[in-house]
C-alpha cells in the first residue's frame, strides 16, 4: 500500500511524463511538417527530431520501468522483461544524450567564433561531424552491451543466493555502473567543453563590442546568449538525471526503500520534459509554432463558448414563446 506522500510523488513523474510526451511529441511534429513543406531536412532538425522521439521512448520506459519496480517487482525476477527492457534503456539513453549533445556541438560550431585552424576546419565541415559522432554512439554501444550482459547475470545470481548482495562490495558495484554509463559520461563531458568554449567566445565578443563602444546587443551576440541558455539548461537538468538514476541504482544495494526509489524516478523525468520546453522557448521556429498553437486554441475555445451561450440563449428564446 502506496503512502500519501508516494502517491504525491508518482502524480508527478506521471505528470511530468505526460509534459514530456506533449513537448517532445510537438518538437517531432514541427520539425516533420516543415520537412515536408520544404521538401529538405536540415541538420538541426534532424537532430531535434531524433532528440524528440528519443525522449519521448526513453520517458516511457522510465515510467514502465519505475512502476514494474514498484507495483509487480516479480516480473523481472522471472522471465526475460529484465534483459529487454535493459537493452532498450541502453540504446535510448545513449541515443538521447548522443542527439543533446549533437545539438551542443551544432550550436557551437554555428555560433562561436574562434580562429584556430581545427575549429575553423569543423566548421566548415559541420554536416561531416555527425556521421564521426554516430560512430563514437556505435562504439559506445558495443562496449556497454557486455556490461549490461554481466549486470544481469548478477542480478539473477542475487535472486538465487541471498549472501551474493553482502559478497559483493560496493565499490565493485559503483566501477560496473561507471562502465556502464561510461559512454555518456564521455558525451556530457564533450557537452561540458562545448559548453565552457562558447562561453570563452561570448566573453571575447563583449569585450570586442565594449571595445567598439556599440551600446545596443548585436545579433551575434543574441545568438551566443541564447545558444548558451539551452547549454546552461542542459547541463543542469542532466545533471538532475544523472542523480535521480544514480539514487534508482542505489536502491538495489540499499535496503529497500519504495520512497527513495519513486523519488529517483520523479528526478529523473525532470530532464526528458524540462529540457524539450526549454528548447520551444529557445528555437524561433518552434516558439512561432507554439504561440500559433496556443492561439488557434483559444480561438476554438472561444468559439466553443459562443456557440454554447447562442445555443443557451435561443433555447431560452423557445421556452419563453411556448409559454
Amino acid at each position: 500500500m502506496l503512502s500519501i506522500l508516494e502517491g504525491l510523488l508518482i502524480f508527478i513523474a506521471v505528470s511530468e511524463s505526460i509534459l514530456g510526451v506533449l513537448g517532445n511529441g510537438f518538437i517531432g511534429l514541427v520539425n516533420c511538417i516543415d520537412c515536408v513543406k520544404n521538401k529538405k531536412f536540415s541538420m538541426v532538425g534532424f537532430i531535434l527530431t531524433g532528440l524528440a522521439t528519443s525522449r519521448i521512448c526513453l520517458i516511457l520506459i522510465i515510467i514502465t520501468d519505475g512502476f514494474i519496480k514498484i507495483f509487480s517487482p516479480d516480473m523481472y525476477s522471472s522471465g526475460n522483461l529484465i534483459d529487454y527492457i535493459s537493452y532498450l534503456w541502453v540504446i535510448i539513453n545513449q541515443s538521447s544524450i548522443w542527439f543533446a549533445t549533437s545539438l551542443s556541438i551544432f550550436y557551437f560550431l554555428k555560433i562561436a567564433n574562434f580562429s584556430h585552424h581545427i575549429f575553423l576546419w569543423l566548421k566548415g565541415r559541420i554536416n561531416s561531424v555527425l556521421p564521426l559522432l554516430m560512430g563514437s554512439l556505435f562504439i559506445s554501444w558495443l562496449f556497454t552491451f557486455p556490461q549490461i550482459v554481466k549486470i544481469i547475470n548478477d542480478n539473477r545470481m542475487k535472486s538465487r543466493n541471498t549472501t551474493w548482495q553482502l559478497n559483493m562490495q560496493k565499490s565493485e558495484f559503483f566501477t560496473k555502473q561507471i562502465l556502464l554509463n561510461l559512454g555518456v559520461i564521455l558525451l556530457f563531458t564533450l557537452c561540458l567543453i562545448t559548453c565552457f568554449l562558447l562561453i570563452i567566445s561570448l566573453w571575447r565578443h563583449n569585450r570586442h563590442m565594449q571595445l567598439n563602444v556599440t551600446g545596443l546587443r548585436d545579433p551575434s551576440t543574441e545568438a551566443h546568449v541564447k545558444a548558451m541558455k539551452i547549454l546552461v539548461s542542459f547541463i543542469i537538468l542532466f545533471i538532475l538525471y544523472f542523480i535521480g538514476i544514480a539514487i534508482e541504482i542505489s536502491c538495489f544495494i540499499l535496503p529497500e526503500n519504495k520512497l527513495l526509489f519513486i523519488f529517483g524516478m520523479m528526478t529523473t523525468a525532470i530532464y526528458p520534459w524540462g529540457h524539450s520546453f526549454i528548447l520551444i522557448l529557445g528555437n524561433s521556429k518552434l516558439k512561432q509554432a507554439s504561440l500559433k498553437t496556443l492561439q488557434q486554441l483559444k480561438c476554438c475555445e472561444a468559439r466553443r463558448l459562443l456557440t454554447a451561450a447562442q445555443i443557451h440563449v435561443g433555447g431560452n428564446g423557445c421556452s419563453r414563446r411556448i409559454i
